[in-house]
């Protein structure tokens, strides 16, 4: 028997003691075993007498290989929140794999999800071993928007699924792991893979005519579905890549692909007044933002003015935020499906931090009930490794995850 169901490994970093207090205090999460694991025991004894209830202290350091072994055979599930994530998780998922052990995490690094993929999606496979990476703000609400359009157009009539975009509304604030992972793959000259629209795909589906036929949005749109002007989203690079996975993977893993062939796409949304004007300021603030991150200079200012590392909005701040996306979906004859998944909560700070907690609840309590079974296994997608049950629990959390009336 493990010492532990959960361990958060990470956890003195800012969303990890977010994810600390949020396990140790969840209603369902009574009766289980939660560990805080990190490299220095003082500030993990510090946090310690600040949460709900006792956990259990693990010291872990990426840089020394033997202790994150221990910590992995300790538990049932990591939920990891050390970012970088290439820098500090590497060590982690390996140890996960070879041990059985189930990983969740909030990276936004897709390329190096792509390695984990490369690496480690054939050997957790054959173990039944869930590798579930990017479970906060990215890419939850994409994925799970995506397949609640996608299953109800199939359930209720009968077709495949060809097309659903996100439109995103948001109010939030940066924390600094956020900036340093976005900063680190800068500095690893890793952002053009992010121009790879299937970069998370199969290699089967990493064709020329995939990536012509996906396309990221890089100015202003007018979408005549929601009757709005829309602008380039922040991390559309990072969810559809996600989406367009899980849709590969329903095809290898249940023979039920999303659609034949299926379109995802997403944007921000701006208000209506000024719209053309707005979502043009939005388009070149972004590509000036992209532009900015590939030259050195740059991301040292950004390192210097931005915040720091452990550091990010105030519990005021994040109670303020919001997030909601619209989903509009497109049955193979054309019908039209609407949802929404919405909250309260800073989406990259309060929302993250539920969404990755929920989804390693999903681990810890729900495996037998999860998609494919408890055998399933693999680098996998939030749709994928957790589906229905993660939005039964997300909305149990208070969120908003629905399919609206005709016309939206």
């Amino acid at each position: 028997m493990k010492a532990f169901d959960i361990v958060v490994y990470g956890a003195t970093g800012f969303t990890g003691r977010q994810a600390a207090a949020y396990l140790l205090g969840h209603p369902d999460a009574a009766d289980l075993r939660v560990a805080i694991a990190g490299r220095s025991r003082e500030r993990l004894d510090a946090l310690r007498v600040e949460l709900p209830r006792d956990p259990g202290v693990i010291v872990a350091d990426a840089d020394d290989p033997v202790s994150v072994d221990a910590m992995v055979q300790m538990t049932r599930v990591v939920a990891s929140t050390a970012g970088p994530f290439a820098r500090y998780s590497d060590g982690v998922v390996a140890a996960c794999v070879r041990h059985g052990v189930d990983y969740v995490d909030i990276t936004g690094e897709t390329p190096w999800v792509r390695r984990l993929i490369d690496s480690f999606h054939q050997a957790a496979a054959a173990t039944g071993t869930r590798i579930v990476p990017m479970c906060g703000y990215d890419s939850v609400p994409a994925d799970l928007g995506a397949w609640l359009v996608v299953d109800h157009i199939r359930r209720v009539l009968g077709q495949e699924t060809r097309e659903v975009k996100g439109f995103y509304q948001a109010k939030g604030g940066l924390n600094g792991g956020s900036l340093a992972s976005a900063l680190a793959m800068a500095e690893a000259g890793e952002t053009r893979l992010l121009d790879d629209p299937v970069l998370l795909n199969p290699p089967g589906d990493r064709t020329p005519e995939e990536r012509r036929a996906n396309p990221d949005q890089t100015r202003p749109r007018f979408d005549r579905d929601v009757a709005r002007w829309t602008a380039p989203f922040i991390m559309a690079r990072m969810n559809t890549r996600v989406v367009r996975r899980s849709n590969a993977l329903a095809a290898i893993l249940d023979n039920a692909p999303y659609g034949t062939p299926f379109r995802y796409h997403e944007s921000a949304l701006v208000r209506r007044k000024r719209g053309r004007v707005r979502a043009a300021g939005v388009s070149l603030a972004m590509g000036a933002a992209e532009r900015a991150l590939r030259l050195g200079p740059l991301r040292r200012l950004a390192r210097r003015f931005g915040p720091d590392p452990g550091t990010g909005p105030s519990e005021g701040s994040r109670l303020a935020g919001f997030h909601k996306t619209h989903f509009v979906g497109r049955a193979a004859d054309g019908a039209r499906v609407d949802a929404e998944l919405s909250g309260q909560g800073d989406p990259a700070n309060t929302a993250t931090v539920a969404m990755l907690c929920e989804s390693a609840l999903c681990l810890a309590l729900d495996r037998d009930r999860l998609p494919g079974g408890p055998t399933r296994g693999g680098l996998l997608t939030p749709a994928t490794a957790f589906g229905p049950v993660l939005v039964a629990r997300l909305r149990a959390a208070g969120m908003r995850l629905e399919i609206l009336p005709a016309g939206g």
